[in-house]
This record gives structure tokens, C-alpha cells and sequence, in this order.
């Protein structure tokens, strides 16, 4: 998406935000809003960010500075709000493997916070040299030499390697995206396992997770094409000598490569996080309950497999288990009740 494209659709979601919450709203408003809001996953992706900062920060007063105070302030006119600092000085948003882990510099930390707050995430990043990382619940935006820039999610881990002929990350643990600067001269290389996702200019996404069958990796293409290839530069299993072009999804282990080709709207809901969102489609209660276990240390605990199979549908914010849970007695045949720091389901008895 081109800048000037993202800033006019920000400005349109900010927009309806504030007319939101004016006394004023109408059937009619609430139509074209409606029309608005499902005409892109770039519509709602804007929508969900700026209205995530705006409760967070009780309406954003205190970042008014200047602005007329019936609206968000626009894009590059934020500064750092408490709803920032309380994410940013919450030692579980950090993690150190050593005392020898240094943090960025304090200016990079705060080029990072305020392209944070643009975004309405707080984002923190811990750098070791060439290996960064993210903690739990906490997301990192990371520009990289070349133009190119990565985006990691909860519980993340990357090394970075850039030479004169390839530009290398080595996955090691959890999601990352890319917005890959082209540059025919050198490959940029996901490693994860024994897969490596090869591009040139493209934007994509590879999660890694951990499975009785070794790596699961997931892959998903917004712009462009990448390669998936095995360590030794051969094509995978099962896998078309086609590269990956947008809007797919794919899924690799050890026994090989399923695709899925969606419309590029409904491949972006996997991407949601990168704004702080969970979007599941008919989900089972199962899954919904490991993905938000990726993003807090609260985990979920279903106890029965009936209750595993309830069918999920909506948007969630993915730190916001509590909201989760009570959405869930609200609406399905379920109870819930803490227990030793899990929040355990279970079905409703008669």
C-alpha cells in the first residue's frame, strides 16, 4: 500500500471515530459506516488501531496538544502516552537471556516508541548484536539497513545476517512479517529449520511453530512472491516449482507443503496481529483459546473436548483475555473461574 494511500485511509478511519462518538450518530452514518469499515481489511485494520488508542488513552486527551479536541491527532503528530509507558515499563513485555543483553540505544528506542504509537502498538525490542527478540504479549518493529523492515510478533526471535550477497534471517522461534526492500543482487532468506522462503521485493509472513511432526511453518504472502526451498536449496515436498504469489497461504512440516490460494483480504486477517488484533472465522474454541495463549502469560485450559469444538467468529484484541473470557460465558454454554493463574472452561452443567 502506498503511503499516501495509508495516510488518506487513516484519515477516514479517524474520521468515523470521532463521528462515532458524537451524540449525532445516525441509522444512516451507521450504514455508510458499515459500508466503509467491510469494503477492505485495510479499512479495519486502521479502524481497530485507532479506536484500540483511543479507549486505551481515555480518548487521547492528553496527546490533544494542538489539535482539535473533537478528533485523533493524525499519524506523526502522537507522542508517548501512558498507554505506552504502562506496556513499556512492564517487565513482562521484555526478555534477556543474560545479563550481557544490551537494550537499543535511546534513540533508536524512542524512533521505535514513536513509530509505535503511529501505529497504536507498544512496541518493545531487546538487541543483542545481530539477535533480536520479543517477549510475550509485546510486538517490535525493526528497520533494517538495506530499507527493508521486519515486524516481529509475541515471543519472537530473529538473527540477522547481511552480506554483499544475501540478506539472511534466521527464524528461531515464533512470527515475523516483511516488507522486503527489492534488490535483485541479493536474495533475502528466511531460514526456519530445515526450510529457507526466498524473495526479492515482497511482503510476507512465516510463523514457526513447534509440533509432534518438528517445525510447522506457515507462510503467508501479502504482495510479490516468494520460494519456498529446503536448507540445501531443493523444492520442498509436494511443493509446485510456482513460487508463492499473493494471497496465499502456506503450510510446511516435515512431510511436506499444502498451499491455500485466498482472496488477499481474508489472507491478511492472519496478519492481523501485527496491529494488535485476533481475527477468527469459524474457529473452534481450541484454537482460539492457543492463539490467545501465544500473547498472555494467563494461559486458557479447556477441560472437555465438547467444549474444545464450540465454533468462534469475530475480532478479539489479543492481550485482552479477560474480555475474551466474558464474551464466551456471555454468549456459549460454558463457566470459567481462575485457578493457579490458568483460566480454565469448562461446560455448564445441567
Amino acid at each position: 500500500m502506498s503511503t499516501d494511500r495509508h495516510e488518506a485511509i487513516e484519515r477516514i478511519a479517524s474520521e468515523w471515530l470521532a463521528r462515532r462518538d458524537s451524540e449525532n450518530w445516525s441509522s444512516e452514518d451507521q450504514q455508510s459506516f458499515d459500508a466503509w469499515f467491510n469494503q477492505s481489511m485495510a479499512n479495519r485494520v486502521a479502524y481497530w488501531r485507532l479506536e484500540s488508542t483511543w479507549d486505551s488513552t481515555q480518548r487521547l486527551k492528553a496527546l490533544g496538544a494542538g489539535i482539535r479536541c473533537d478528533q485523533p491527532p493524525p499519524p506523526g503528530r502522537w507522542n508517548l502516552s501512558p498507554f505506552f509507558a504502562q506496556h513499556s515499563n512492564d517487565e513482562s513485555a521484555l526478555t534477556a537471556k543474560s545479563h550481557a543483553r544490551r537494550k537499543l540505544s535511546y534513540g533508536a528506542m524512542a524512533a521505535g516508541l514513536a513509530l509505535a504509537t503511529s501505529f497504536g502498538l507498544a512496541w518493545v525490542l531487546l538487541a543483542n548484536a545481530n539477535r533480536y527478540e520479543t517477549r510475550v504479549g509485546a510486538l517490535a518493529s525493526l528497520p533494517m539497513d538495506d530499507g527493508s523492515k521486519v515486524v516481529l510478533n509475541t515471543a519472537s526471535e530473529i538473527k540477522v545476517a547481511m552480506t554483499a550477497k544475501e540478506r539472511r534471517i534466521e527464524l528461531e522461534q515464533g512470527e515475523a512479517f516483511f516488507d522486503v526492500a527489492r534488490d535483485p543482487a541479493r536474495p533475502f532468506v528466511v531460514v526456519v529449520g530445515d526450510k529457507r522462503i526466498v524473495a526479492v521485493g515482497t511482503k510476507f509472513s512465516v510463523r514457526r511453530d513447534l509440533s509432534q511432526n518438528g517445525d510447522d511453518i506457515q507462510v503467508v504472502v501479502t504482495e510479490g512472491s516468494v520460494q519456498v526451498e529446503s536448507t540445501d536449496g531443493k523444492s520442498v515436498r509436494n511443493m509446485s516449482v510456482q513460487p508463492l504469489t499473493a494471497g496465499t497461504v502456506a503450510r510446511a512440516n516435515r512431510d511436506g507443503l499444502m498451499l491455500q490460494k485466498k482472496d488477499l483480504p481474508e489472507a491478511e486477517e492472519a496478519l492481523a496481529w501485527r496491529s494488535g488484533m485476533l481475527v477468527f472465522r469459524d474457529s473452534t474454541l481450541a484454537d482460539a483459546a492457543a492463539e490467545f495463549n501465544r500473547y498472555n502469560r494467563r494461559k486458557i485450559v479447556i477441560e472437555d473436548a465438547e467444549t474444545s469444538g464450540l465454533r468462534i467468529m469475530g475480532t478479539f484484541r489479543a492481550t485482552n483475555v479477560d474480555a475474551f473470557v466474558r464474551l464466551l460465558e456471555q454468549g456459549y454454554p460454558v463457566r470459567t473461574e481462575d485457578d493457579e493463574g490458568k483460566i480454565v472452561v469448562r461446560a455448564q452443567q445441567d
